[in-house]
């Protein structure tokens, strides 16, 4: 059985030869090296962005930047960089790269390089790593997303809250293999309360009766591709509807689909074996796709 991701783009050999930012230099793919006794590398000990390039124009940069640095702030990071200069840094490699759009650029910030192989954060006395990868990036997804329910939930904000864009995934990869190996492309997560939630990678919406819902919020990464669609909604007379909602209401969606920086909107064609509609992309999905893409070429 075939199976896709959620950011499965199509293959672009320039990539082979981009430029990387590391530390305010941009160097070679080939060159572009952390330590192994890097905080993120050792620990997961970092946060990060991922953000769009769109005609020459980041999309919902300010949005991206108060989400990287309220993260930083939270884990007690300082990212050594101001707005201004994570932007200067984002453009010089952009102009570096020759890039004007269909480009992805992941953001990355760790505590830094560590003095010895431990947790504790005060053996990181080097300042923070920050990486910048841009690479030519084209969504290719040439089918619905199959989604697999799994035990795996978006945790508790006393355990590790899962509005932090942290590098410390692996919650979700677990989450993910245990779909792969129920034969999906993507897990759907629930929260501790047995509610519908969010995908190991996406914001997970379903469409009933003309009206979308998506999870309270509580327990899901605050996408900023989530709240874009949430605001086309209201601002075009789309009820929408941030509730608890359970898998008895997903089976019986008329449509449902993912949000993300990357694929934008996503269409789910099935879950746990459920078709949901008619499998295929539904209306309400390509209305809200054709909104956001006026959004971002404004």
């Amino acid at each position: 059985m075939d199976h896709l991701t959620t950011h499965q783009a199509e293959e672009d050999a320039r990539n082979e030869a981009i430029l990387i930012y590391v530390n305010g230099q941009i160097v070679p793919k080939q060159d572009a090296k952390i330590s192994v006794y890097d905080s993120g590398f050792m620990l997961g000990d970092g946060v990060w962005e991922g953000l769009r390039l769109y005609n020459g124009r980041w999309a919902f940069l300010d949005d991206h930047l108060d989400r990287l640095f309220e993260a930083a702030k939270a884990i007690d990071l300082d990212i050594g960089l101001t707005r201004e200069g994570v932007v200067e840094a984002l453009e010089n490699l952009r102009a570096a790269n020759q890039m004007e759009t269909d480009a992805h650029a992941r953001l990355m910030v760790t505590r830094g390089v560590k003095t010895r192989p431990f947790q504790h954060p005060s053996l990181s006395r080097s300042g923070p790593t920050v990486v910048i990868i841009l690479e030519h990036s084209k969504p290719k997804i040439p089918r619905p997303i199959r989604l697999a329910t799994v035990p795996h939930m978006r945790g508790m904000p006393m355990t590790q809250d899962p509005k932090l864009n942290s590098h410390s995934k692996l919650n979700c990869i677990l989450a993910c293999i245990a779909a792969e190996k129920a034969g999906a492309d993507e897990a759907l997560m629930l929260d501790v309360h047995g509610f519908v939630n969010t995908t190991n990678a996406c914001n997970f919406f379903i469409v009933r009766k003309g009206a979308v819902w998506t999870s309270t919020g509580d327990y899901c990464m605050n996408g900023i591709t989530r709240q874009k669609v949430i605001d086309l909604c209201r601002a075009n007379a789309i009820p929408v509807f941030e509730r608890n909602f359970s898998l008895v209401d997903t089976y019986g969606a008329d449509e449902a689909f993912l949000t993300g920086t990357f694929g934008a909107q996503t269409p789910v064609g099935s879950i746990d074996g459920r078709q949901i509609g008619s499998g295929e992309m539904g209306p309400m999905t390509a209305r809200l796709r054709a909104l956001y893409k006026s959004l971002i070429e404004v």
